[in-house]
């Protein structure tokens, strides 16, 4: 199965990185759903939970307040004003 590269960052800090099999974020828009091969979006964060399935089946979640998404060649960042882990 292909794999998501995934950065979440905070002003000041990076919080987590790695490998994903789906990435579920809250935008201003509603919730969106994030897997390898999506086209390229760039999406304004709504105050919420970033959550992270790793390929080996576990879910990070991370709080994350305004800020970012952005998607581009299996690669999704998130860039939050304050964001930390669950």
């Amino acid at each position: 199965m292909a794999e998501l590269t995934v950065s979440v960052v905070s002003a000041d800090a990076e919080v987590w990185t790695g490998a994903a099999r789906q990435v579920v974020a809250r935008t201003t828009e509603g919730e969106i759903g994030i897997l390898a091969g999506h086209e390229p979006i760039l999406a304004v964060l709504a105050a919420g939970e970033v959550r992270v399935l790793t390929p080996e089946g576990t879910t990070v979640t991370a709080t994350a307040d305004d800020g970012f998404l952005s998607v581009e060649h299996d690669r999704v960042t998130v860039v939050a004003r304050n964001a930390q882990l669950a």
